[in-house]
């Protein structure tokens, strides 16, 4: 079993729920924070620092103290950094020369949500193995690490914001916009303050919307995930372009003076030519006109499973510097370990300075398959056995059969949501159509076959069960 599929806790993208509920809770923050620097003090030995960031969801304060707590209960000194992306505390853990770093946030989840993401030393996602070791730590408990007393107790403290290194590093690698007319959707996030800070640093004249954020406003009909918010105000304006990023900043769509979507998918193509790259990764999602395009410029595609994780291990395994997702989420391995919703706005804005041309010139050219996506709820304990259900099989099957080379059909679990995610994409509207009707059938089909499955085995085991006396 892989340490993947053994983790009670950590999912493809840290620890995530409804904050108040468990996981989610002050109570387990403050067993992880524990956990985290025993396992930093075994690994590195002596005080380890951990940095730690948020974005703005109102419980985020709660499980940033316990987070708190728990670190420096067991000796980790810790800077909190404060309302800040989640790449921004990637580059601050190599900045300060930290052990660490933590990230309280649940991206473009609902409001409701709240996460805890972990970096190593490197400013990159702690490894499978390195997730299931703490895991075993908190299944053993807060009592089982070394007590710590008096001057063995860690320190906290916030960081100093006009020390800059974040937005230092950015403005390396902005362009000068010379009063290019920008909009930015801020999602009422963590890049709030920050996007707009830089953006006028580089001369662009901004129309900035959603960045008021008030503790239960983030993504909500805004950022990345509802980019016709921002589609509309460039239009209405007469914007040159627009950025929209998700709660925490880590990815970032742009919008064209038309109001058409840059999608990842564009952006991965863009930045592919501009960098002169030969091979990138990209997942499954990609779609099948951007590998075709890249392909007749002489550009590979390597495809991966869904997730930035495994577009960064993609990466690694092929020695490459560029890859991504169609959310926007996209790696410059050779800037930055994580993704980065703002420099790869920048770097897109950047591409299009040097080409001379204009991001509707690329998007014109760009050939986007009918391509949808449906989420189907299922019960979460079920979803991952889903996929391998007899009648779901078939149907996948038969897509592939009918769709050829002109289209492609995935089935997958989310690894966040209890959810299965249905993927079609054809050489028509029609054919889209048709097919994610019949495999959203299949898969709610088999959500009931397998709940009533688990009811039955559940009365069995009732039954069998000893009577108490």
């Amino acid at each position: 079993m892989s340490p993947m599929s053994a983790r009670r806790y950590f999912g493809t993208d840290g620890i995530r729920g409804v904050a108040g509920a468990n996981p989610m809770t002050a109570t387990f923050a403050l067993g992880l924070g524990a956990a985290t620097a025993d396992h930093l003090h075994e690994r590195n030995g002596g005080r380890p620092t951990v940095v730690i960031g948020r974005d703005t969801r109102r419980s985020g304060p709660m499980l940033v103290a316990a987070m708190t707590a728990g670190l420096t209960s067991r000796g980790a000194d810790v800077v909190d950094l404060g309302i800040m992306p989640t790449p921004g505390v990637s580059h601050m853990v190599r900045a300060l020369g930290a052990h660490a770093g933590v990230v309280v946030s649940a991206s473009h989840n609902p409001f409701d949500d709240n996460g805890l993401k972990l970096f190593g030393p490197d400013g990159a996602k702690l490894t499978d193995e390195e997730e299931a070791e703490l895991e075993v730590r908190l299944e053993a408990g807060a009592d089982a690490g070394p007590r710590r007393i008096g001057a063995e107790l860690g320190h906290a403290s916030r960081y100093r914001s006009e020390d800059g290194h974040y937005v230092r590093f950015l403005l390396q690698q902005a362009p000068y916009l010379d009063g290019l007319r920008v909009g930015l959707d801020c999602a009422h996030g963590a890049a709030y303050a920050l996007a707009p800070a830089v953006f006028q640093k580089i001369g662009a004249r901004l129309d900035v919307i959603n960045a008021k954020p008030d503790g239960t406003n983030i993504n909500v009909g805004c950022g990345s995930t509802h980019p016709e918010a921002l589609s509309e105000r460039v239009v209405a304006a007469g914007l040159d372009a627009g950025v929209t990023f998700d709660g925490d900043a880590d990815r970032a769509l742009l919008v064209d003076r038309r109001g058409r979507l840059v999608s990842g998918d564009h952006i991965l193509a863009i930045c592919a030519l501009a960098r002169g790259e030969r091979a990138v990764v990209a997942t499954h999602m990609t779609n099948l006109g951007t590998e075709r395009y890249l392909a007749e410029r002489g550009v590979t595609m390597h495809r991966v499973a869904v997730g930035d994780r495994y577009v960064l291990e993609g990466l690694r395994a092929e020695g490459l510097s560029l890859g991504g997702e169609q959310s926007g989420h996209v790696l410059f391995l050779d800037k930055a370990p994580t993704g980065d919703g703002i420099l790869t706005a920048l770097q897109v804005l950047a591409a299009c300075r040097t080409a001379g041309r204009p991001l509707e010139t690329w998007v014109d050219e760009i050939p986007v398959f009918p391509q949808r996506l449906v989420g189907v709820r299922v019960p979460d304990a079920t979803k991952d056995g889903l996929t391998d259900d007899p009648e779901v099989v078939a149907a996948v099957a038969a897509a592939s059969v009918d769709l050829g080379g002109n289209g492609r059909v995935l089935v997958r679990a989310s690894g966040t949501e209890p959810l299965l995610r249905v993927m079609v994409e054809a050489a028509t509207e029609e054919a889209v159509d048709r097919w994610t009707e019949r495999l959203t059938d299949a898969v709610r089909g088999a959500a009931v076959r397998g709940a009533a499955k688990r009811g039955a085995a559940r009365d069995a085991a009732a039954a069998t069960s000893p009577v108490a006396p």
